[in-house]
């Protein structure tokens, strides 16, 4: 399968009273070159949390929110379906233990420390995962992380 480059992009939902409730948005995109690449991107999907009266996607702390941010991101990046169907999700079982630990390790690695809106690469998941497999000496890994896309030198 050819890699294919995306953006995962959390927008902070605003509560209050059911008429201004939104929920948080974790946004797929097709990034573009150049320096306006944030307003020219194209959005690919709508993420869904299966389990939005459970609270849906959030991110900024260490909580239920954030682990089901996180089990979205990784189950689209990793390519390995829904949520549900890669064992990631928390209210499916059962579940894989080694993906419930990477879970969670991007929950504190990662969207714990997120403000309220951000964007982070396909690139940077693959190979934070890959590096994770690899500190915990896990052979078997998805394949996603078998080849890595390129490193590209970023002019400063």
């Amino acid at each position: 399968m050819a890699y294919e480059d995306r953006t995962y992009h959390g927008i902070q939902g605003v509560g209050g009273d059911k008429e201004e409730r939104r929920p948080a948005r974790l946004l797929v995109e097709k990034p573009e070159d150049g320096p306006t690449q944030r307003r020219n991107a194209t959005v690919l999907r709508d993420l869904k949390a299966k389990d939005e009266e459970l609270g849906g996607f959030g991110w900024g702390y260490n909580g239920g929110g954030t682990s089901r941010t996180a089990a979205a991101v990784l189950a689209d990046a990793l390519d390995l379906g829904t949520p549900e169907k890669a064992g990631l999700s928390m209210s499916e079982w059962p579940q894989d233990d080694t993906l419930v630990a990477l879970r969670e390790d991007f929950c504190v690695d990662f969207l714990s420390q997120f403000c309220d809106e951000w964007r982070l690469g396909r690139a940077a998941v693959l190979r934070w995962a890959r590096g994770w497999y690899l500190q915990r000496d896990v052979a078997e890994l998805p394949a996603a992380l078998h080849d890595l896309p390129p490193l590209v030198n970023v002019g400063v």
